[in-house]
Order: structure tokens, then C-alpha cells, then sequence
């Protein structure tokens, strides 16, 4: 065995000393026998594992569940939540509580317990929300308890292997710089795993009271004395969404949706989808059939933590008779929704949404701001009344959860379809109403899923050494490096190039950005052209053959 051999299995074994799982040390006990034994694949493995450390950032962690620095674990879990809690002493935060939620997937209650556990042992107190639960709910109750911090252990809409640990500070919005560069100085700096001190209790369970405060201030996003003759087929996705959305929908009077019952219950391996995002080709499959049958007006579909919400609509063109709405164009809905019940206050969208949110904003007579992508930066608009981003993120009521929340989205964008029923209109119409009012605004993705993350960074390298200076037959007019900042904008990985707009294809203007996903391992090339409306079908084609160009030119661009 040589010299490097030697010291991954001596780092394993250290490891394996220190770990407190029983289900992590079998895994890492019988990869070790593997290597011992020649085992080259075992050996990859165990080197994959021990390749570095899974780094805390943003997005505070998210990784696959395993033995290991490199994988999400209780090891890994406990090192941060030291790391946060010296953060929050050294913040002069001794003694407040800090309130931690968990998801339904693998090890998210052994996560949180921990996470108590540590809190507890810091001289924190810590309360842990009485059984699996959607983000929202963990965001709400970070404010309504008066907490100085909050952690959600949840993967969102990562495979079925991830697991994740997401931090908000005492203002119920997730950290950004510098604080998650010092909580994660705390954790460097935290040793040996034993000197950490665990609790064995002392920290609070809270009841259904968190749960039901959630549900009164949810219900009061829509209008007491609204429409409600509205009918939904709704799925979780295997997630946590439906016992707090159906509650919901009962506590703010509309008609109980129809869960998709393959879908409805919490199941960490989501057995029916290849990824439980409603963006994911395939994920909405079953609740499409489900609407075949049952006809509902709309269907409604949250991520697997229900901070995401998908809608789709009858579309007799399509094959399965329902379409998909964009983010991009749910967003747009919710804020002309919010414009017609008099909402004031700035509005907001991450860079990577469309610019149709601004021109909403400015004819309503509303500041609006561009952010960052991620509700970490949405969420701190100063004065934000209403935020999205296109993935399928909305913030509807900042004051009560100021982060994006799938169940408030849903009872608004179900509002605002009864309300159009009523006058023999759909969310289709009002789309439409949108662009002849502020010409077509098209939106599009191309992403590519990589195994070797450095092809993420080969191709962000490539357009940076060689910009493209035409896409789609458009010229680009300008191209930024986000990652230099700006006054407006911190420094981020990211591209963007604004293409002008061109009287013969009939395009007023375009925009590409491309960035690595914080969450994934994805480069996300996102997309927006421009069309001014003559007609409606001629705007459409016009859009859809230009997006159908820009992907082709920029996957060529960037190689992927």
C-alpha cells in the first residue's frame, strides 16, 4: 500500500474514531475492509470522501448523505452546529433560542436533534418544530418566537442522496456575506469531535401552536371575503407540503384540493419522480393524469420542502391537456394580483428573472430592485412588499416569512384564479392581458448537469477568455462579469450579455446570464427575448424561434 493510501485510510480511521452514527460507520468500516483488500473502486470512494471538506457557504450546506468530510453526516452536522453557535456567542447571542425545523428525508431528524443537542450544550436555548415540516413554517417561526437564529435541515428539491442544512439569522432571512464566512471560521476552528458538548436534553418540542400561528397569518394573504370557487389537484411530491397546505386551503375557505395519492405522503426516496422538482421533465406526469380525470381548474404542485410552487393550466394543444406556467410567468401573475388589491412597497426579482416584473412595478407606480439570485439577497430589499425568482420562488408576505413560501404562493395564485372565474376568465387571459400591455416577455433555460464539477468551471473560463459578440443573430451590446460587483450588485459567478434588439426579427431586445447553480451540480444559462405585440401566435413564434437559437449559440459558446 503507498504513502497516499496509507494516509486516506489513516484520515478514514481517524474519522471512523469520532463518528456517532451507527450507519455512517458501517459504511465507512466496510469501504476500508475494501481497500485493504485491493478494492480500486472501494478505494475511489473512500478517497471521493476524504477529498476535502464540504464547505459552508450561502447556502449553508448541501451534499450527499454519507460517511465522510465530503458528505452530509452527523459528524459534519454537529462541526456546524458548533460553528454556528460559537458565531452567535461571539455575536453576543448567549442564551437566545434558536429554532431548527427538519424535512422528511434521510437523517433530517438525527440532523436536527443533534443540532439542539449542541445548541443546548453551547448555553443556547433551541427548539425543534414538533415533527417534519415545510421551510416556510421554520422561517415563520424564527420571527413569530423571537429567535436569533434558525436552521432548516432539508435538500429542497436535490435528489433523493442529499440532504442539506440551511441557516437563517434572528431576522428570518438566510445568511449572507460576511456572516456565513464567520460561521464558517467558527467551524474550522471547532477540534476534536468529543470536546464539543452535547446535551442529552434541555431543549424545547414545540406544539401545534408554532403550526396554527403559521396558518392564521398564511390565510391572511387572501382577501376574507373573496372568491373561493376554485378546484385544484395538488402534490407534494413526496415532500412535506400537504398536511400545512390543506390546512390552509380549510382555514382560508376554499374547497380541499385533490392530492395526487401516489404523491401525498412524505417519502424520502421519491419513489415516482427521477427529481422531485416540478421543473424536472416527468415530475408533474402524475398529476397531469390525475387532472385528465378530475378536470380541476388548476394544478398546484410544491417542492418537496413547500417553499416552491408550480401551477399548471388546461392546454388543449398539449398532450397531457395541461401546460406548465413558467416561474417567470407565476411571478408576473402574483404581482399584478397584489398590484389589483392595492399592495404597496418595493418589488424585487433576482437578476435571473424576467424584466417584466419591473415594468408591472412601473406602471403600478412601485419601486422595484434587481438582487442576486436567492432569496438571502430578495428577502433584504429594503421595504420588499412582494419578491419571486424563476425558480419557482415567491414572497408574498415578507412581514410574516421573508423567504420564499410555496403555501402562501398557492393560496393567492388559487385567489386569483376564482377571481377570474368569476368574469369567465383564466391565468392564460391575463397572461395575454400582459403582453399586449408590456410586449412579450419570453423566458427560457438551458442547464447542464455535470459529474465533474470542473467542466463548470472550464466552460464559465472559456466565455470569460472568449465573450460571444452574436447569439441568436443578435448583437451583444454589452457583456459584464458579475463577478467584479457592482454598485448595484455584490460580486457573483456569473455572466451577462444584453443583446440589442433587431426591427427585422422583430425582437425589442434580449438577455442571457449564465452562472453555476449554488445548489447543484448545473451550469444554468438563463434566458429572456423581448417582442413587441402585434399578434399574439407571430410574437410567440417570433420568441420561441429566437430562444431556440440563443440556446444552440451559447451551448456552442460555452461547450456544453
Amino acid at each position: 500500500m503507498g504513502t497516499d493510501r496509507i494516509q486516506l485510510t489513516h484520515a478514514a480511521r481517524t474519522w471512523l474514531g469520532e463518528d456517532p452514527d451507527p450507519d455512517t460507520r458501517a459504511e465507512l468500516e466496510a469501504l476500508l475492509t475494501a481497500v485493504e483488500a485491493g478494492d480500486e473502486a472501494a478505494a475511489a470512494g473512500l478517497e471521493e470522501r476524504f477529498s476535502g471538506t464540504l464547505q459552508f457557504g450561502t447556502a449553508g450546506l448541501r451534499g450527499e448523505v454519507g460517511a465522510g468530510p465530503m458528505r452530509m453526516n452527523r459528524s459534519v452536522v454537529i462541526r456546524a452546529a458548533a460553528g454556528l453557535a460559537g458565531y452567535l456567542k461571539a455575536q453576543g447571542q448567549t442564551g437566545g433560542l434558536v429554532v431548527i425545523g427538519y424535512d422528511a428525508r434521510h437523517k433530517s431528524y438525527d440532523f436536527a436533534r443533534d443540532t439542539a443537542a449542541v445548541m443546548t450544550g453551547a448555553g443556547l436555548r433551541a427548539a425543534l418544530l414538533p415533527r417534519p415540516l415545510p421551510t416556510p413554517v421554520l422561517a415563520f417561526a424564527i420571527r413569530h418566537l423571537g429567535s436569533v437564529a434558525g436552521v432548516m435541515v432539508t435538500a429542497s428539491h436535490n435528489p433523493p442522496q442529499d440532504n442539506g442544512y440551511k441557516v437563517y439569522l434572528g431576522d428570518g432571512s438566510q445568511i449572507v456575506p460576511p456572516a456565513d464566512a464567520e460561521i464558517a471560521d467558527q467551524i474550522e476552528a471547532v477540534g476534536a469531535l468529543a470536546d464539543v458538548p452535547l446535551a442529552a436534553d434541555g431543549w424545547e418540542l414545540l406544539g401545534d401552536d408554532v403550526i396554527d400561528a403559521y396558518l392564521t397569518r398564511a390565510a391572511g394573504v387572501v382577501a376574507p371575503d373573496g372568491p373561493r370557487d376554485v378546484s385544484v389537484v395538488y402534490t407534494p411530491l413526496h415532500g412535506v407540503g400537504r398536511e400545512v397546505l390543506m390546512a390552509a386551503f380549510a382555514r382560508a375557505g376554499f374547497p380541499a384540493p385533490t392530492p395526487v395519492v401516489e404523491q401525498a405522503e412524505p417519502d424520502p426516496d421519491f419513489p415516482t419522480v427521477a427529481f422531485p422538482n416540478p421543473e424536472e421533465p416527468g415530475a408533474m406526469d402524475l398529476s397531469f393524469k390525475a387532472a385528465q380525470s378530475l378536470g380541476p381548474d388548476i394544478v398546484i404542485a410544491n417542492d418537496p420542502d413547500a417553499d416552491r410552487c408550480a401551477v399548471a393550466v388546461p392546454d388543449r394543444s398539449s398532450a397531457s391537456g395541461w401546460r406548465m406556467l413558467r416561474g417567470d410567468e407565476v411571478g408576473a401573475l402574483l404581482a399584478v394580483h397584489l398590484v389589483n388589491k392595492h399592495a404597496t412597497g418595493t418589488f424585487a426579482a433576482s437578476i435571473v428573472s424576467s424584466s417584466l416584473l419591473s415594468k408591472i412595478a412601473a406602471a403600478a407606480g412601485l419601486p422595484y430592485e434587481d438582487t442576486l439570485t436567492g432569496f438571502k439577497w430578495i428577502a433584504r430589499v429594503d421595504g420588499l412588499r412582494y419578491g419571486y425568482e424563476e425558480a419557482l420562488g415567491y414572497c408574498v408576505d415578507p412581514a410574516g416569512v421573508r423567504d420564499k413560501d410555496g403555501i402562501t404562493a398557492a393560496l393567492l395564485i388559487a385567489e386569483l384564479a376564482a377571481s377570474l372565474e368569476e368574469h369567465g376568465r383564466t391565468l392564460d387571459d391575463l397572461l395575454d392581458d400582459l403582453a399586449l400591455d408590456h410586449g412579450l416577455h419570453a423566458t427560457d433555460q438551458l442547464s447542464a448537469r455535470v459529474a465533474d464539477l470542473s467542466l463548470i468551471a472550464d466552460a464559465m473560463t472559456r466565455l470569460r477568455e472568449k465573450p460571444p459578440t452574436v447569439l441568436a443573430g443578435l448583437t451583444v451590446a454589452s457583456a459584464e462579469d458579475l463577478a467584479e460587483g457592482s454598485e448595484q450588485l455584490p460580486p457573483t459567478d456569473g455572466l451577462r450579455y444584453t443583446l440589442a434588439g433587431d426591427t427585422a426579427s422583430g425582437v425589442e431586445s434580449a438577455r442571457v446570464i449564465v452562472r453555476p447553480s449554488g445548489t447543484e451540480p448545473k451550469i444554468k444559462c438563463y434566458l429572456e427575448v423581448v417582442v413587441p405585440v402585434t399578434t399574439l401566435t407571430e410574437a410567440r413564434t417570433t420568441a420561441d424561434t429566437v430562444l431556440a437559437a440563443l440556446k444552440k449559440d451559447l451551448a456552442a459558446a460555452a461547450g456544453i
